[in-house]
């Protein structure tokens, strides 16, 4: 049977004189011919001696982990560090005995170890195998952690390298910016640290526990303190006119009621920042409500009072009835009042007062949330509905900006504090390009109102503006007590790159700095600069398998030196390899005018640069 000429010869596909074109070849030849290794970006996929080239950006923080891969504009999953439970997995205290450190230090390298292989299976579906991991750390991340950090992704996941990036840094490369004043609010605490011409000055660095944990709290305290709950009614056969009114039903929200889960829900979505309310209007408010006798101690209790309080909320009867009152709380009745409070009735009034002042002043509504009952109050049916007041979403995180002792500065102080250490020339510079980073930096106002607390802070005083009895106006010197009068001369130059809603500007250097960072949220502004670092291969010093391998062999004890008392617990790897800016020396700077004329052959030059430039090189 012949083969009609219309149909094509079946050897015609096995012709080896006709050239077959490769995609490689055709990649090569035509430009437009690009084959995408993810809808993400459009770079094409590169290849290494460990596989990928597209790395991994890892940042862990203790509450919340943003994963992702170089080059793309933002992470692939956003999740809680512990997903069971989302509890965050280490905090600011350690056991002070060393057999329960171990024991705490065995328990997170379990809970690491989950979330890390949960990254890779899970989130990132990946090989760990053949993808180079950059970690962006703080600067008071502690050493233990790292080594957990490298102990896990070499033994147990056998990653080929990890990179522990500064975030600080990052988050000033994502600014579009070099040199910089960095404030970092995230979880546990808030640390501002200068950066000049990408050199983090690590020895100028500042820090605070006040940040989205004490927030936390605040919130918790505020609410067992003025806020309502309406339990759900105990039967539904009984006739609607037997229901007792929802205001019969008030009482105050149990301890149990509030937890982990429902603050940082109502953390995250329903508070926000209120404008600076005039200090003269809060003492006034105070003073009229101040009684003959009450102690000066009494009088200057601030607002963070209310988080000193959260101690003694424990010991009110979540169960005593309360009547509403004039100004919208649900106050306690007299005759039901618990005894064991625990505070004195001039603190009492005192955050009563406060509680009037801001509630006059706020223009937020409230809110009820339909929430489960506790535990132990599970006899009704239904739910009941929890009562947040307008002021309490509007002025809970108050506490981040007024601050407590010397150990517990505002978020503003911290920016300011840091100021007074780096060089005198190098000020104009870090005031003009401050950024702000860190999940509670994401609550709507706290840039715009963190910038107002920075030149309230700076700016002088009534007392400075008096006269002198010859009518001149009198020089205003700066006292012992007015801690950042040499920083008043920056107050036209206070720029925040990333401020949603700057000021009108009154210098140029303030018009060209002041929102023209990028917008991206300030959450995920370190992620994205360790994604651009990825991609130029920039991401830190980084630490190979083989050299954790040689470093980890050698740190094996010697079973045959009887004289080394440390044979049972060897010193960790990461000790000796990991990057640690509180050990290995810093980089040279510009030299010091107190070293003399620079020794060279012919010439002989003298930098004439201040004494404080030094501090550019710590």
């Amino acid at each position: 049977m012949s083969v009609p000429p219309s149909t094509p010869r079946r050897h015609a596909t096995y012709d080896t004189t006709t050239p077959i074109a490769t995609p490689q070849a055709s990649r090569a030849h035509s430009s437009s011919h690009i084959v995408q290794a993810s809808p993400h970006y459009t770079t094409t996929r590169r290849h290494s001696l460990y596989g990928t080239e597209d790395r991994i950006i890892l940042d862990p923080g203790s509450h919340i982990w943003k994963v992702g891969f170089s080059g793309e504009g933002k992470p692939r999953e956003v999740s809680y560090a512990d997903k069971d439970t989302g509890s965050p997995l280490w905090t600011l205290n350690r056991a002070p005995d060393l057999i329960d450190r171990e024991e705490e230090d065995r328990l997170l390298e379990a809970r690491l170890q989950t979330s890390l292989r949960a990254v890779f299976h899970d989130s990132l579906l990946t090989d760990p195998k053949s993808r180079k991991i950059i970690i962006l750390e703080t600067p008071l991340l502690p050493l233990h952690i790292k080594d957990m950090f490298a102990r896990i992704l070499f033994n147990n996941l056998q990653v080929p390298s990890i990179s522990f990036a500064s975030s600080h840094l990052l988050a000033l490369l994502a600014a579009g910016r070099v040199t910089g004043l960095v404030l970092d609010c995230g979880h546990l605490e808030s640390t501002a640290l200068p950066i000049y011409s990408s050199r983090p000055l690590f020895p100028h660095l500042r820090t605070t526990p006040l940040a989205g944990s004490r927030l936390s709290s605040h919130l918790k305290a505020l609410l067992l303190l003025f806020g309502t709950y309406h339990p759900p009614i105990q039967s539904l056969s009984a006739p609607a006119t037997q229901y007792a009114p929802a205001s019969a039903r008030a009482t105050r929200v149990p301890e149990e009621l509030l937890t982990d889960t429902l603050v940082e829900e109502l953390k995250t979505r329903c508070c926000f920042v209120g404008e600076t309310i005039d200090l003269d209007v809060r003492i006034a408010s105070a003073a009229a409500f101040e009684e003959p006798g009450t102690p000066s101690s009494e009088r200057a209790m601030s607002e963070s009072g209310f988080s000193g309080t959260s101690g003694d909320e424990g010991s009110v009867d979540s169960t005593s009835q309360q009547t509403p009152t004039s100004s919208g709380f649900s106050a306690t009745a007299p005759s039901q009042a618990p005894s064991s409070i625990g505070r004195s009735p001039a603190s009492e009034g005192h955050l009563q007062s406060l509680a009037n002042l801001y509630t006059r002043s706020s223009t937020a509504t409230d809110l009820r949330i339909r929430v489960e009952p506790p535990p132990s109050q599970q006899t009704g049916t239904g739910r009941g509905t929890l009562l947040v007041p307008g002021w309490i979403r509007e002025r809970a995180a108050e506490v981040l900006f007024e601050g407590g002792d010397v150990d517990e500065s505002s978020v503003a102080e911290v920016i300011l504090d840091s100021l007074l250490k780096v060089p005198v020339d190098l000020r104009k510079s870090f005031a003009s390009g401050i950024v702000i980073v860190g999940g509670t930096a994401m609550l709507p106002g706290f840039i715009p109102r963190l910038h107002a607390e920075l030149v309230r802070a700076i700016s002088p005083s009534l007392m400075q503006g008096a006269t002198t009895p010859t009518g001149k106006p009198r020089r205003p010197r700066p006292s012992t007590h007015d801690r950042y009068a040499a920083l008043r001369p920056l107050i036209p130059y206070f720029a925040i790159l990333n401020n949603p809603a700057p000021p009108s500007p009154t210098t140029s250097r303030a018009s060209a700095n002041a929102g023209k960072s990028p917008a991206f949220t300030p959450a995920t502004m370190a992620w994205i600069g360790g994604s651009l670092a990825g991609v130029l291969k920039i991401g830190g010093t980084e630490v190979a398998r083989e050299k954790w391998d040689a470093a980890d062999a050698q740190a094996e004890p010697d079973e045959d030196d009887p004289m080394d008392p440390l044979i049972q617990t060897p010193k960790p790897t990461g000790w000796s390899i990991l990057p640690d800016w509180t050990r290995s020396p810093l980089p040279n700077g510009a030299p010091s005018a107190k070293a003399g004329p620079i020794t060279q052959p012919v010439l002989n030059v003298v930098v004439s640069s201040p004494p404080q430039a030094t501090a550019v090189g710590a």
